[in-house]
C-alpha cells in the first residue's frame, strides 16, 4: 500500500491514511490494529474515551513492527485544565504501554476559557517531553483555532473534524490550510442524508463506484485522499479494513469531483456542532 504523507507543521510526517477504532472493545481492538498493520497500514487512531487505548497498544506490540514504523493517536476528553491533561497523557501512555505518542489532540474544545487555554498549554510542556512527537485538536471550529493563535505560539499540527462529501466544512477546511494545521476526516464516509439515503447508497457515489469499479465506500475515502484530508475510516472486520486500504491504484477525474463537490450540505452532520455545542 503505497499511502502518502502529510508533513505536519511540527517537522514530522504522518500517515494520510490509517485505522480509526471508535466503538471497538480492547479485545476487538488488538485484532483489528493487527489486520490493519498486516496489510499495510501504519496509522492507528484512538482516544481516551474509547476505552480501547489498552487493547491498541497490544496491537501495535504483537505485530512485531519497529515502533518508529506505526503512527499512533490518542485523544483526551477535557475535564479540566493543565493538571487533568498531564494526569490522562499518563494513563493514555501507561495504557498503551508505549514509549511515546505520535500525536495527542484534544478531543473536544474545552470550556470554559481558562481550562482551554491551561490545557493547551500543558499540551505544549507534553510536547517538550519528547513524550508526544505532535499535538493537536479535534472539533476546533475556527473561533477555537484563533483562541489559540492568539495566545499561543504553538498551533496545532493536526485539526481532526467531521468531513465527507455531504459536508465539507470548506471555510474551516480553508482556514486550516491557512494556518499549516492539517484536516483530519472522522466519519469519512458520513451519515444519512437529508433524502434519507447514506453516502454508500447515493446515485452519484454509486456511479462514480462503479465507473472505477470500486465500492461506494472505496470511491468516498479516494475523495478524501484526493482533497488532501488524513483520513481514518473505523472498521473491526479485516474484510472491510483491507477493502478501505484498495484506494491507491484508481484516481477520481474532475467530473467525478465536480458531481461529489454537489452533496455538500452543511447540515448534514453526524454529530454536534462544536461551534455551538458544549459537551
Amino acid at each position: 500500500m503505497n499511502v502518502p504523507n502529510i508533513k505536519l507543521n511540527s517537522g514530522h510526517q504522518m500517515p494520510q491514511f490509517g485505522l480509526g477504532v471508535w466503538q471497538a472493545s480492547d479485545q476487538e481492538a488488538t485484532a483489528a490494529v493487527l489486520a490493519a498493520l498486516q496489510d499495510g497500514y501504519r496509522m492507528i487512531d484512538t482516544a481516551e474515551v474509547y476505552r480501547n487505548e489498552r487493547g491498541v497498544g497490544r496491537g501495535v506490540r504483537e505485530s512485531g513492527l519497529p515502533r518508529e514504523d506505526i503512527f499512533v493517536t490518542t485523544k483526551y476528553w477535557p475535564q479540566g485544565g493543565y493538571a487533568q491533561a498531564i494526569q490522562f497523557f499518563e494513563q493514555s501512555l501507561a495504557l498503551l504501554d508505549i514509549d511515546y505518542v505520535d500525536l495527542f489532540l484534544i478531543h473536544w474544545p474545552p470550556e470554559p476559557r481558562e481550562a482551554f487555554l491551561e490545557t493547551w498549554r500543558a499540551y505544549i510542556e507534553l510536547l517538550g517531553t519528547g513524550r508526544v512527537k505532535s499535538i493537536g485538536v479535534s472539533n476546533f471550529a475556527i473561533p477555537h483555532l484563533e483562541l489559540l493563535a492568539d495566545n499561543f505560539d504553538v498551533l496545532p499540527a493536526v485539526n481532526q473534524v467531521e468531513i465527507h462529501p455531504d459536508m465539507q466544512q470548506r471555510e474551516l477546511v480553508e482556514y486550516c490550510n491557512r494556518k499549516g494545521i492539517a484536516v483530519e476526516a472522522w466519519s469519512p464516509l458520513g451519515g444519512s442524508s437529508r433524502s434519507d439515503k447514506s453516502l454508500l447508497e447515493n446515485p452519484i457515489t454509486g456511479a462514480i463506484a462503479r465507473k472505477h469499479g470500486k465500492s461506494p465506500a472505496q470511491a468516498i475515502l479516494r475523495w478524501h485522499i484526493q482533497a488532501g484530508n488524513i483520513v481514518i475510516p473505523k472498521s473491526v472486520h479485516a474484510a472491510r479494513i483491507r477493502e478501505n486500504s484498495e484506494i491507491f491504484d484508481f484516481a477520481l477525474d474532475e467530473e467525478d469531483l465536480a458531481r461529489i463537490d454537489t452533496l455538500d450540505d452543511p447540515d448534514n452532520r453526524v454529530g454536534p456542532d462544536p461551534a455551538e455545542v458544549r459537551i
